[in-house]
């Protein structure tokens, strides 16, 4: 897609090193995510791609370097606190309540943003009902764009792979986030489910205005995407810019059309060149 990036750098990562136990999963890995594009990060398996996600949504603390947030240092952040931020995400393996309702995860995602706790909710139960009643109306308007309506009752662990894989998608959009992190969000599924998916992340990226009004998060879009995906039909479609690890260390950065003619990419990821 041919979109001009924002200048505003909205999510700034300088020099992460993480290792474990000797092996450096990110060596020296600076990148600047920009508001208004989607960042496709690509490379082979074991390259430190979710690990990199995984330090920038803090369920990893890098040894070295820094992450900024708009501006705010978020290194060693707590994930719950990165959320309250505006970074949220997916994982590549389904993080779900299985024995929960489809509603009732993503309710559980939402209660995150509630300002009344249990206290103040027991003193002000009017107050309290009437946040309620609004988060709901957002979980059922989440439902509907991602159309999961009819899986809306049903137990997650029951559910087929590529729905509980929506369903994971709108926990992270029940957060309302500024930043969205998208860990193999395609991963195992056919062609149709990776339409589906692909087109969900363009409407959210782009916003559906009028169509969701008093939903934020879907009514004015998330203007800044990480998609870490296999797929390079995928990625060279939906991708504004495209990062390329391998063995932990950023070996290219730019536009599809130049990664696809990187000559180191092409060795390392796209394919041996002739």
């Amino acid at each position: 897609m041919i979109r001009e990036p924002d200048s505003h750098v909205k999510l700034r990562i300088e020099n992460l090193i993480l290792s474990f136990g000797g092996v450096n999963a990110l060596s020296d890995v600076s990148l600047d995510v920009r508001e208004h594009e989607i960042l496709a990060v690509i490379g082979p398996n074991g390259a430190g791609k979710t690990a990199l996600l995984n330090c920038i949504s803090g369920f990893y603390k890098p040894q070295q370097g820094e992450i900024y947030f708009d501006g705010q240092r978020t290194t060693r952040m707590r994930p719950d606190k990165l959320a309250e931020l505006g970074i949220a995400r997916t994982f590549q393996n389904i993080e779900l309540y299985t024995g929960l309702s489809t509603q009732d995860n993503i309710m559980a995602a939402r209660h995150a943003l509630m300002k009344q706790n249990f206290i103040t909710g027991s003193l002000y139960f009017g107050w309290a009902q009437k946040e309620e009643i609004e988060h709901r109306q957002t979980v059922e308007e989440i439902i509907d764009f991602l159309e999961i309506a009819p899986i809306r009752k049903k137990v997650v662990g029951l559910l087929p792979y590529g729905m509980r894989k929506r369903v994971e998608l709108a926990r992270a959009l029940a957060l309302e986030p500024k930043v969205l992190l998208l860990d193999e969000p395609m991963a195992g599924m056919n062609l149709e489910e990776k339409e589906d998916i692909a087109r969900f992340i363009i409407d959210l990226f782009e916003g559906q205005g009028a169509t969701y009004p008093n939903t934020p998060v879907l009514r004015d879009g998330i203007r800044c995407i990480i998609l870490v995906e296999h797929d390079m039909g995928v990625v060279m479609d939906l991708a504004d810019r495209i990062a390329v690890l391998d063995f932990g260390r950023k070996i290219a950065e730019g536009t599809p059309a130049e990664i696809s003619t990187n000559p180191e990419v092409i060795s390392a990821y796209l394919g041996k060149e002739e």
